[in-house]
């Protein structure tokens, strides 16, 4: 879309992509996230004349000024209680599952290019090409989903320009955390892996994301120490110990290459990463005045592991090739058993196939709510045929192959089947090599040194398990988090406060099971009083969260014997955290906690006690969910049929009965292996 475009009808004002808001520019929201939401709708957006899935939508021009092009960010507003995605998945692959039901989640996307003069459509939120796409809760707690600059298919903007702007939009809104899944890959090297050694942190680390969790129990100072270990690896013990290896002499050159070309001493591993990465840096301006970002995936948008390729030449694109649903389905990062996911994928092929007899012409396709509908007559776990549907795209399932487009003349996103042709074949899943030998010319090409040594030196010369096991912990580290720290203006006329409902308000225990949810922010003027304090936070607190539309706060904890007619000021610090009960919450309502209403229990022996995003199986007999990695289970593996756990088995089958009957096809512990990530853990403490 070039400058030349006409524009919109409404839109006032367009802004300048690289200053949009910095401060004062255009606008200085004050107050909580979700007034700050509004008030840049009202100011800086123009509603759009069509809806998605019946939400509004609201759209803001950026121009690019150096490039000549202008960019559309869409806001949507989705409101949960209408929503079919009640539940944030990324909300509880983040730790966040006890974090009370929001009203509304904000959408913030920049389509691909290709779609800029399109309406949005059907399915948005599920499209991974997006130049961006984050989501922000009511309450300041969002996610950073998509993220996708010039290598993830942009012709205009690298990804630190785009992650500049998420960062301006976070801080301006004054969102309150903000997490992202970082599965970022370039050139065949995971960037959390490669930015850790070299600088610490990951890529994300440049705008204060940092470490929050990582999946098979890792802590943070597991995360700390690995990247301690791995950084501080002396160059002159590398030559030493690759002295008797095949690949000895590349590695001897690209060190002696980059040794002779700083200034300085390299000496230890991080030093050498960290050079050559500058010299790629300088190289990549002078060729090219954007860097390309990598491709980035968020919390449990589990569909963007997409490797940067060059582009293919007309003419030799390669056919689409399909999977079987069955082997996507047992590599899926679900709660739901396997056969689960089979049946619900069943039922809806079913209803295709029928839609495809009853009409001879025109499209005999089914969007999302028309599969989901007749899935539903048959099956009545809605997250489960929400979870299937996102999965079927380019998939056989019995003798049928499953495909997932936008309809051209509705903009809608359709589900279509075919029957399988012999053309249509599984592809085939090729494991990576552990390492490749390399013919380089030291110095010639910084990113196939940088490879080189990624590949050869972090992933297969880490012989010893504390080196294998720290590469290890910084692979399965992928959960990170900015933080904007609630703060207090000294200078304003306001108070602020974060206002938490007490458990023991009218049976809240129940709602708190998996911990306390985050307070509110809640500002009232200088010289409230106390009344108007409650007010304030009932209002707060009603407009934000799904079982508070009726609560009526009583007490304020530590001000029970004053009146509500005596001033704030000089009784209570701003800035402080107050506790507040009420009643009158609907507590009778499934929009309680993120992580939805079911009852499911995580407890592996790695030592998660909760969802971290990984691949889990659930044992048939106590339900409780565990890693199938640390059952033994190869992600390359279809999840057996019947699994039971380690202390369900021992129940069952003392150990001297065990010879008479095998548990080992169904991978029982007796003949499990302990999973990488907590096999001698003890060791990097």
């Amino acid at each position: 879309m070039k400058m030349t475009t006409e524009k919109k009808k409404g839109v006032s004002n367009f802004y300048e992509f690289h200053s949009f808001l910095d401060p004062g520019c255009p606008i200085t929201p004050m107050g909580p996230f979700r007034d700050n939401i509004r008030y840049f709708l009202q100011e800086c957006a123009e509603v759009e004349e069509y809806t998605v899935e019946g939400m509004p939508i609201w759209c803001t021009f950026l121009v690019h000024k150096s490039k000549g092009v202008l960019i559309p960010l869409y806001t949507i507003e989705e409101n949960v209680k209408s929503s079919v995605r009640t539940f944030c998945d990324h909300c509880r692959c983040a730790g966040w599952s006890h974090h009370l039901v929001s009203k509304r989640k904000y959408h913030l996307i920049i389509p691909a290019d290709s779609e800029w003069k399109n309406h949005l459509y059907d399915g948005v939120f599920d499209d991974q090409t997006h130049i961006l796409h984050g989501l922000i809760h009511s309450n300041g707690f969002g996610h950073l989903i998509s993220l996708n600059g010039i290598e993830g298919g942009s012709k205009y903007l690298c990804g630190r320009e785009v992650m500049d702007l998420w960062d301006r939009i976070c801080t301006s809104f004054q969102a309150r955390k903000i997490t992202v899944e970082d599965v970022s890959r370039k050139h065949m090297m995971d960037l959390r892996l490669l930015y850790g050694v070299a600088y610490g942190h990951t890529w994300f680390g440049r705008w204060g994301y940092k470490f929050s969790h990582g999946s098979f129990g890792i802590m943070e100072h597991h995360y700390e120490k690995a990247i301690e270990m791995l950084s501080s690896i002396e160059l002159d013990q590398v030559i030493d110990d690759f002295r008797y290896i095949s690949r000895s002499n590349v590695m001897k050159q690209v060190i002696a290459c980059y040794r002779g070309l700083s200034n300085t001493p390299l000496i230890t591993v991080r030093d050498l990463f960290r050079f050559i990465l500058a010299v790629k840096s300088c190289n990549s301006v002078k060729e090219k005045p954007n860097v390309a970002a990598p491709l980035v995936r968020a919390c449990s948008s589990r569909y963007l592991m997409r490797n940067a390729a060059p582009k293919k030449s007309v003419g030799k694109e390669k056919s689409v090739r399909y999977r079987k649903y069955s082997n996507v389905a047992a590599s899926l990062d679900s709660r739901w058993p396997v056969r689960r996911l089979e049946f619900t994928a069943d039922v809806i092929v079913e209803a295709l196939r029928e839609k495809r007899e009853a009409i001879r012409f025109g499209s005999c396709g089914m969007s999302r709510q028309e599969a989901r509908d007749a899935a539903r007559l048959h099956i009545g776990d809605t997250g489960l045929i929400d979870y299937v549907l996102k999965s079927m795209n380019n998939v056989i399932i019995g003798g049928y192959v499953v495909r997932r487009a936008v309809n051209r003349a509705t903009r809608v996103l359709e589900y279509t089947i075919q029957e399988l042709q012999n053309s249509d074949q599984p592809e085939e899943e090729k494991l990576p090599e552990p390492f490749q030998d390399y013919a380089v010319n030291p110095g010639a090409d910084a990113y196939t040194d940088v490879l080189c040594l990624y590949n050869n030196l972090l992933l297969s010369f880490a012989e010893s398990d504390e080196l294998s096991l720290a590469v290890r912990i910084l692979l399965d580290s992928k959960q990170f988090l900015k933080e904007w720290p609630f703060s207090d203006d000294p200078n304003d006329s306001l108070l602020r406060f974060i206002c938490c409902i007490l458990p023991n308000s009218n049976g809240l225990e129940a709602v708190f099971t998996k911990g306390y949810p985050p307070g509110e922010v809640v500002e009232v003027p200088l010289h409230s009083t106390i009344g108007d304090l409650k007010i304030a936070v009932e209002s707060a607190l009603r407009d934000t969260y799904c079982i508070m539309d009726n609560l009526m706060i009583t007490d304020i904890a530590g001000m029970e014997q004053l009146e509500d007619y005596e001033v704030l000021f000089g009784i209570v610090q701003s800035g402080s955290e107050l506790w507040v009960r009420g009643f009158g919450l609907d507590l009778d309502s499934e929009l309680k906690n993120e992580g939805g209403s079911d009852n499911w229990t995580v407890n592996c022996r790695c030592g998660a006690r909760d969802d971290d995003g990984e691949r889990m199986v659930s044992c048939d007999i106590c339900e409780i969910w565990q890693h199938t990695r640390c059952c033994g289970i190869e992600d390359s593996e279809v999840v057996p049929p019947l699994f039971v756990c380690d202390a369900c088995c021992t129940s069952l089958a003392p150990p001297r009965a065990q010879n008479s009957f095998e548990f080992g096809h169904y991978g029982t512990a007796a003949e499990l292996v302990p999973c990488a990530s907590h096999f001698g853990m003890d060791l990097i403490y």
